[in-house]
Formats: structure tokens, sequence, C-alpha cells
């Protein structure tokens, strides 16, 4: 072999072998973020929720977890109507509201200001609440007081903040979505997270 062909032959050779690492990499990448994902939170599932002392509600008088003893809670953390996630996933939680409130469901919605911590005037909040076709009660976190209680104090490395707690009748949290819009395998299993807490003694 010439030296001209062994030089191109060991270029191609390269280039193959820097392709191949890569997508190694990319793959390896993608592998740590679905682990990462999936284990957000993990610990804190089948621990008692924590109390939250949120003073102004929107159709509700003030609710605590403490009073909600015996009923299955869905608590979705969520922020203005300019949300893609929060518009994307506000039909499911009015669908769930809709379905399962006569047999035991509490929605709660806890509106947290974006991008930080603010003084949102409750007016502000019931527009968005209206935009969304909220009927469920819906507690304004404007210091993210319960968002930081219940997630970021816990989870630091949270990918979302539009985080949705599922707890049981005994206060018990049993299912964690960690943001973002649900997709329909989450509805699934949101759905069917639902109805075996229900039916649960």
């Amino acid at each position: 072999m010439s030296w001209k062909k062994r030089c191109a032959t060991s270029a191609k050779n390269s280039a193959y072998l820097l392709i191949v690492k890569i997508l190694i990499v990319t793959l390896i990448a993608i592998f740590a973020f679905q682990i990462c994902m999936a284990s957000q939170g993990e610990n804190l599932i089948g621990i008692p929720a924590p109390e939250w002392n949120n003073q102004q509600w929107i159709n509700s008088p003030p609710l605590r977890i403490s009073d909600l003893k015996g009923k299955v809670i869905l608590v979705r953390f969520f922020m203005d109507s300019s949300c893609p996630f929060c518009r994307a996933s506000a039909p499911y939680l009015n669908e769930f509201y809709s379905a399962y409130k006569i047999k035991g469901l509490v929605v709660i919605g806890m509106y947290t200001p974006k991008p930080s911590p603010m003084n949102v005037p409750i007016e502000e909040v019931q527009k968005y609440v209206k935009d969304y076709g909220f009927e469920f009660p819906v507690a304004l976190d404007n210091d993210w007081a319960t968002l930081n209680k219940f997630w970021l104090d816990r989870v630091p490395d949270a990918d979302f903040t539009s985080v949705s707690f599922l707890i049981d009748k005994k206060g018990i949290v049993r299912y964690i979505h960690k943001g973002g819009q649900y997709d329909p395998e989450d509805v699934k299993e949101i759905r069917e997270k639902i109805e075996d807490l229900l039916s649960a003694e």
C-alpha cells in the first residue's frame, strides 16, 4: 500500500472512530439524563406530604392537608397562562376534577410566579385561573414557600417547578409527576393512580 493510500485509510479510520465516540458519548448522556429524571423525587414517595400554609385562595376558603384527611389530593404547581406546559396540562386537571370530585378527589392548583418569587395580585391570578378554566381550589404561592417545602428544598436539581403530587387519604405522597406537560402516558398513569387511591381504605 502506498503512503498516500495509507494516509487516506488512516484518516477514514480516525473519522469513523470519532463518529463512534461521539455517538457513544451522546447515548451515555441521554441514558444519564433519563436516570436522573426517573430518580428525581423518588425518595419522597411513601412519606407524609408537608403541610402548607397559603393564605390567599381562589374558588375556596383556605385549605390545609390536615383538613383533607380521607380525601385523595392532586396538587399541581403552575404559572401564568403563557406557560405552554401549563396550558397543555390544564385540560387534564379539569378532566380529573370533573370525573372524580364526587368520589373524593380534591384537585389543588398552586400558583407560583416565574421566574422567581414575587407579589402577584390575586386579581391577576384570577385571570389565569379563568384562562385555564379551573373551578377547583387554587392557592397563591407567591413566595414559593410551598413549592420549596414540597419540592425544591428536597430536590434542588429539579428540572421543572411545575411538579404534581398525588397524596393518599392518610396524607402520604404516593405519586410524583416531575413537571412539564402531561403526555398521554402520564395521563393514563395518573388516572390509574387516582382510581387506585380512591378505592383504597
